[in-house]
């Protein structure tokens, strides 16, 4: 039987180091929370070869005394944890054992001076090994560099990917860390070169958009709410400014970010019917709870958490993004891209012959009035007789495109309608309308597929019974004893859905009816969905979610298609009611439903500006 031992000190340094620095991302990740956790104003990053050479983090916190340190490159040495009240910690780190993990890997140089201090020290550890300490001379502060990581680990080094990903994934972290710290100045350099740099004491909504996307300043909606014990603030993109991938997410729980799938989940869950499946939302989440409704130890990295009551947690992401988003609801992100603006732009006629393009009072001239290029230009044939020719270009320029109304000025009234007043309609497909400041073409489809949704799901809002399906044959479903338990408890509220449940011996639940809109679904399938769901949030969520998709689905269906010619008092009474319809800017997919040309737009166009 083999014989239990204790392990070596600096075997037991680099466990803990495979646990909490997995890469130079994660050693910076751990050295610049203690940075922000000293209380510094100004943070500086120096990185070189991606972080595998060099990871540099200079700071002006309070800084510490010759002791202290020592301690601090000890195991299980923190300031960050008073007493022994671990689930209330407030800071971002206190394991303890960041840095004698790093410098059991690596060479560790720790430089600082305590605020009042008359002169700084320093202590260099190499692969955990003392290799000297003595005065240094620093501005009060710690600077810590980390040197050749891995190097003596070749095992784990072979592991790591290339400089320019490792790199990558650096910047991630001081870009998330910066965001969730907008007073605080951050600086990051990587091979000599400035990759970021913030200035503290900016507002969140500002940080977030220089550091996320800069369209967020126009095309997002400010999100401030408040519920019970929890508070969500931050920024998110409107519906119609998304990405093809979900790597613009930023989401932090007591400023502390995170990569959970609970709050991924309440994403995903409030643009559910505004975003297509392929596409997702770009915005910066940041909760603030009580320590003790949050475990935040559940992760070596801390980068997940646990919440005391994740129902409520979901709930409250989903409500108050979905009110935020409503808040804004007519706005979409729609400015011309430069490209379609292009497309405006005047083509130059080829040049006329050498002879008058215009019959004289006295001529018979029979050159062409256009070149031979020139049918291309109008659809119109070539002509040898200038009158017919002339005849021919009125007729193919002349005649509209589309139907248009006479532009009549507005009226009082009418100018306090922000869509304005429809004047034509182009392709049977888009309505063109004059407002106030500009020119405003409507998708009809788009925007009729939006309204038609909201009146749906405002027939079912409220403490309304949804439509139900009964079932000729109630149909019994198998399941395990805690999901049918979990099941049970929840019957009543799935009730209000349409789906009528009841417990059928201790491994069955028997099904009488499922909601009007999901009756060609697999009853069986929709009954053990709902199970995980219960199981993993704790609340009926995904039956929800699969209505509102229903929903979208027949609103897509019932909507005004393209190509269907509508009259002027129909085109005016959808505009009218998409400025009182809520989230009317964008459709179910995620799609702009109306751009404007502001008066300044289309000066440019024609040379005016």
């Amino acid at each position: 039987m083999p014989t239990i031992r204790r392990l070596p000190e600096n075997l037991v340094n680099r466990i803990a180091a495979g646990e909490v620095v997995e890469r130079p991302a994660a050693a910076l990740k751990e050295l610049v929370e203690n940075a922000i956790d000293a209380g510094s104003t100004q943070i500086a990053v120096r990185l070189a070869n991606g972080g595998l050479d060099l990871i540099e983090v200079t700071d002006d916190g309070c800084g510490m005394a010759p002791d202290e340190m020592a301690l601090a490159l000890e195991r299980h040495a923190t300031s960050k944890l008073p007493d022994e009240a671990i689930e209330l910690v407030a800071t971002l780190g206190f394991r303890g054992e960041a840095l004698p993990s790093i410098a059991s890997v690596a060479r560790l140089t720790l430089e600082s001076r305590a605020k009042g201090a008359a002169e700084g020290w320093r202590r260099v550890v190499d692969h955990g090994q003392l290799a000297g300490e003595g005065p240094a001379a620093l501005p009060p502060g710690t600077r810590i560099r980390v040197e050749d990581l891995f190097g003596r680990v070749p095992a784990r080094r072979k592991f790591l990917r290339s400089p320019r990903s490792e790199y990558a994934a650096c910047l991630d972290v001081v870009r998330r860390l910066a965001m969730a710290r907008p007073e605080i100045g951050f600086t990051l350099e990587h091979d000599g070169r400035r990759a970021l740099a913030v200035q503290g004491g900016e507002g969140l909504a500002n940080r977030v958009a220089r550091l996320v996307a800069r369209e967020l300043a126009e095309d997002g909606v400010v999100i401030d709410a408040e519920r019970g014990f929890a508070r969500l603030t931050g920024v998110a993109g409107l519906p119609t400014f998304n990405r093809g991938v979900a790597d613009h997410q930023y989401l932090f729980v007591n400023g502390r970010p995170v990569k959970d799938r609970l709050l991924v989940g309440a994403v995903r869950g409030a643009y559910a019917d505004m975003l297509a499946r392929d596409r997702h939302a770009v915005l910066a989440l940041f909760l603030e709870v009580p320590p003790e409704e949050v475990d935040v130890n559940v992760h070596p990295a801390k980068t997940e958490v646990r919440f005391r009551d994740p129902a409520f947690i979901r709930g409250f992401l989903v409500s108050g993004l979905r009110h935020a988003l409503e808040s804004e609801g007519k706005r979409t992100a729609q400015t011309p891209a430069a490209g379609a603006m292009g497309n405006w732009q005047a083509e130059p006629l080829a040049p006329l012959g050498p002879q008058s393009a215009f019959p004289s009072s006295g001529g018979t001239s029979a050159a062409p009035l256009w070149p031979a290029a020139s049918p291309s230009l109008f659809g119109a044939p070539r002509v040898s007789e200038a009158g017919q020719a002339w005849r021919g270009y009125e007729q193919a320029v002349m005649a509209p495109a589309g139907r248009a109304e006479v532009a009549e000025p507005l009226e009082p009234e009418q100018a306090e309608f922000p869509l304005g007043v429809a004047r034509g309609q182009v392709a049977h497909t888009y309505i063109v309308a004059e407002a106030a400041d500009g020119l405003v073409i409507v998708d009809q489809h788009a925007a009729h597929e939006r309204l038609v949704l909201e009146r749906l799901k405002a027939a079912g809002a409220g403490d309304k019974v949804a439509a139900a399906q009964a079932l000729l044959l109630p149909e019994v479903v198998e399941l395990d004893e805690p999901a049918c338990d979990r099941l049970e408890e929840n019957a009543g509220k799935l009730a209000t859905f349409g789906l009528a449940i009841e417990r059928f011996g201790p491994n069955a639940m028997l099904v009488r009816s499922i909601p009007a809109p999901l009756a060609k679904s697999d009853v069986s399938a929709l009954v053990q969905d709902i199970a995980d769901d219960l199981a993993q949030n704790g609340d009926v969520l995904l039956l929800g979610e699969r209505l509102d998709h229903v929903l979208a689905t027949m609103a897509c269906h019932g909507s005004v298609r393209a190509g269907r010619a509508l009259s002027v008092a129909e085109m005016n009474a959808l505009l009218r009611e998409m400025e009182r319809t809520p989230r009317s800017g964008q459709c179910n997919h995620g799609r702009p439903t109306w751009v404007k040309l502001a008066h300044g737009d289309i000066e440019k166009l024609f040379g005016r500006k």
